[in-house]
């Protein structure tokens, strides 16, 4: 017989499940089943080591509590072996079928790191071509800074206004400025901009 025997007992099925998937996950014990009485109560048994299975419940009993009714939960530390009389399946689990302990594994996959293999002196290495950064600042500056029809923005309210003034490239204000600001003083600060 195993070291403990764990009872979570809930009212419901989606409060049982989530118990029995919290148990499970939370330690190595084993389920060994469940048991169904008639007015919706559900008791999830497992077995394994005695801090397992307490860790286990504990878990289990707080998923319970989280999603459903949670109505008792017990942890029988070496229950005698007349016990397995009322419930036949947690005899003593063959060897073959208890849980595996997780095994580590050497990665045969190559590590992240590789050495990097420099280039022969002679050979020339392909660059990129950078354009030189006064070239790119100059064709911004040729760029018009508002592209915004003045009719479009007559149209706009003042939620829209707004938004155009945040992603106006040199809007003359900014910040909490653009949010204060009415509709009136926004197409003023729009047609300064607009006329140069």
């Amino acid at each position: 017989m195993s070291k403990a025997l764990g009872l979570v007992e809930t009212r419901g099925l989606v409060a049982a499940i989530e118990a029995a998937d919290a148990m499970a996950k939370a330690a190595n014990v084993l389920l060994v089943g469940k048991e169904k009485t008639n007015p919706a109560l559900i008791t999830i048994k497992v077995v394994g080591d005695v801090a397992a299975v307490k860790s286990s419940v504990d878990a289990g009993a707080a998923a319970a509590a989280r999603v459903g009714d949670l109505v008792s939960t017990h942890v029988i530390p070496q229950p005698d072996d007349e016990l397995a009389i009322l419930f036949p399946e947690i005899r003593e689990v063959p060897q073959s079928a208890k849980i595996p302990k997780p095994k580590t594994q050497k990665s045969t996959e190559p590590p992240l790191v590789a050495e990097v293999a420099a280039a022969p002196p002679d050979e020339k290495v392909d660059t990129p071509y950078l354009p030189e950064s006064e070239s790119i600042e100059e064709e911004a500056n040729d760029l018009p800074l508002f592209q915004v029809d003045t009719k479009d923005l007559s149209n706009m309210n003042v939620h829209e206004l707004r938004r155009e003034a945040r992603h106006t490239p040199g809007f003359p204000i900014q910040g909490r400025d653009i949010s204060k600001a009415g509709r009136k003083e926004l197409l003023d600060y729009f047609d300064k901009i607009s006329k140069g």
